[in-house]
């Protein structure tokens, strides 16, 4: 991330999470250390994975003292093995002791994300579909995780909802049919916005290619139904899709030739990848 990334959007959110897990002082670290002392500890992997999130992990430390000093020994898209020192954090042992728990979290978060989207995108491998995320993603976690299925080699749907226009079945049905829909939706948009559209049935994604979607995504069809309209759409829109789609099952997709498929389980299902800060010691 960049550093206007990070003081605009992501420094403020950084700070929260500190504030929530110190609402007054520390007291544990304040016990056993009531002076400023200079220390470092290092940062361990418990498991094979991809890391991602070092940046972050670093800015907590720095925001809490800019005089923190990170050495790293990976970068993010990295894999790292089990045992591996990643990192040196030298500073106060304060510092080091009350940032510890918010670094790890945004760090073990995100680097389970890359590892998991990697995971899927390796399945993905050879053939014309691109691996997207979604917006099931934890509330004002957003940014972290999209940045950490892009590390692991996914790409973005679209960040929110001033991001791109995308017509679901409540959306439909507000308007009264696909059709209507993406016509409201031309009328309304900027030129520049692509439309998607959502669709369950054969007959939805026969309204959307003659209504002129952009983008016609095949939610929750079977195989055989996202085949027929595949070959119905006949490169006329662009097509995702979605629905329930994890590691476990993405494979299937690579037959179909859709242009993209999108798996909220990149960001909520997810395990978090193992990783400690061991061995403090004072200098």
């Amino acid at each position: 991330m960049n550093e206007i990334t990070m003081k605009l959007h992501v420094d403020p959110l950084l700070l929260m999470a500190l504030r929530e897990d110190i609402t007054s002082e520390d007291v544990s670290a304040n016990a056993v250390m009531p002076e400023a002392k200079p220390g470092t500890v290092d940062l361990i992997c418990k498991q094979d994975g991809v890391v991602a999130g070092l940046d972050v992990f670093a800015r907590v430390f720095t925001l809490l003292d800019s005089k923190t000093a990170v050495e790293f020994y990976c970068r993010d898209g990295d894999e790292v093995k089990k045992g591996q020192r990643m990192a040196v954090v030298t500073g106060d042992i304060r510092v080091l002791l009350s940032g510890e728990r918010v670094a790890l979290n945004y760090l073990q978060r995100m680097s389970g994300i890359a590892t998991y989207t990697r995971q899927m995108a390796a399945l993905l491998e050879g053939s014309k579909t691109t691996l997207l995320d979604t917006r099931k993603t934890t509330p004002n976690c957003r940014i972290f995780e999209k940045y950490a299925v892009r590390v692991g080699g996914g790409s973005n749907h679209r960040y929110n909802l001033s991001d791109g226009v995308m017509l679901k079945d409540n959306h439909i049905g507000a308007a009264g049919s696909v059709a209507e829909a993406i016509r409201l939706a031309r009328a309304y948009a900027p030129f520049v916005r692509k439309i998607e559209v959502e669709t369950e049935t054969l007959e939805q994604v026969r309204e959307a290619v003659e209504a002129g979607a952009d983008i016609i995504m095949l939610d929750n069809m079977t195989d055989e139904q996202m085949k027929q309209a595949v070959a119905l759409i006949d490169g006329r829109a662009e097509t995702e899709c979605s629905g329930n789609v994890t590691r476990e099952n993405i494979a299937r997709i690579v037959e179909i030739g859709v242009d993209y498929v999108s798996s909220g389980a990149l960001t909520h299902s997810a395990p978090i990848l193992d990783i400690s800060m061991k061995n403090l010691r004072a200098l």
